[in-house]
């Protein structure tokens, strides 16, 4: 049996460890082998191999130590894979799996090896060692993740930024029309929360255009609503979020925008998850990292551009 379960272990170690090297050089199916890897690993070695070392053990004691054991070891591999895979709740998830092996299995653990009378110290130092491992490990891969979002959203601003120099080149219709007008007050607005924003940061709007990896906190949360309330706007984000609302009640009026009106709401990201009238410049501003409040900025302003010389729509 114990055999059986080492080979066992190994191939399964294996197809995880062929599925990271896959994931690391973006090669396909690389989800498939971490998915049935891990899940394999979690759901039937890990427990095959607990209950095996629980019936070697002379008394079979220990039970809740093993049932913790494999817990644990489910709530982190579980963390683990959803913020590989980018599935939802990725982030409390992991957030869990850091903290779950100090307040549950860490107790049970020094409770248990306290029983022992043939109680042996490197144990513990082990285990303690292992679950700052664990915490670093976590850490270590949030971060990738999150850098990994943050690279793809500078090519993202790279081709806002390609189009946007072509929509310049364009003639815009009628640019006296009110609709015009007013989108070059909207535009304005756009213009000033980028360089607030990037002012706060130490950079410029032309080192931002130009693609490369600037902003010293890329990854924070909160900095550009921080960035706009020291502006004295108050509440922060408002002026835009009018501005927005006067423009899509413009089109509704005027003869030939009605149809753009309609989706306006979901081109200008206008619609928070909840429906309370200050919750879009916290959920906008506030709740995203720095670098994609940027590129939101950037695809509004392609976005307005662009109704700009496509004129009404007949």
């Amino acid at each position: 049996m114990k055999q059986k379960l080492y080979i066992f272990g190994v191939i399964n170690t294996v197809v995880i460890l062929t599925g990271t090297i896959f994931k690391i050089s973006h090669w396909p199916g690389a989800g498939y082998l971490l998915v049935s890897g891990i899940i394999t690993l979690v759901l039937v070695f890990l427990p095959l191999a607990l209950v095996d070392h629980y019936k070697g053990a002379g008394k079979r004691q220990n039970l809740l130590l093993h049932i913790v054991t494999w817990l644990t070891c489910f709530v982190i591999f579980t963390g683990m894979l959803f913020k590989i895979q980018h599935w939802p709740a990725a982030a409390p998830l992991t957030a869990v799996a850091i903290i779950f092996p100090y307040v549950v299995f860490l107790p049970v653990f020094l409770v248990t090896v306290a029983k022992n009378k043939n109680f042996n110290i490197y144990n513990t130092v082990f285990v303690l060692l292992l679950l700052a491992a664990n915490s670093v490990v976590c850490a270590i891969l949030a971060l990738n993740v999150t850098r990994e979002r943050i690279h793809d959203s500078f090519n993202l601003s790279d081709n806002y930024n390609k189009v946007e120099s072509v929509l310049n080149q364009l003639p815009a219709f009628d640019l006296q029309s009110p609709v015009n007008l007013k989108i070059n007050e909207v535009l304005k607005i756009v213009d000033e929360y980028q360089k607030l924003i990037l002012a706060k940061n130490g950079s410029t709007e032309d080192q931002w255009n130009s693609g490369k990896d600037i902003l010293r906190w890329p990854d924070m949360r909160g900095f550009a609503a921080k960035a706009l309330a020291e502006s004295g706007e108050s509440p922060y984000g408002t002026k835009l979020q009018n501005g927005l609302k006067d423009l899509i009640s413009l089109m509704k009026g005027t003869p030939g925008y009605e149809k753009m009106a309609e989706n306006a709401i979901t081109v200008f990201d206008l619609d928070p998850p909840s429906k309370d009238e200050m919750a879009w410049p916290i959920w906008k501003f506030n709740g995203d990292y720095l670098t994609w409040v940027l590129i939101y900025l950037d695809g509004l302003e392609t976005n307005l551009r662009m109704i700009k010389v496509s004129g009404k729509m007949d």
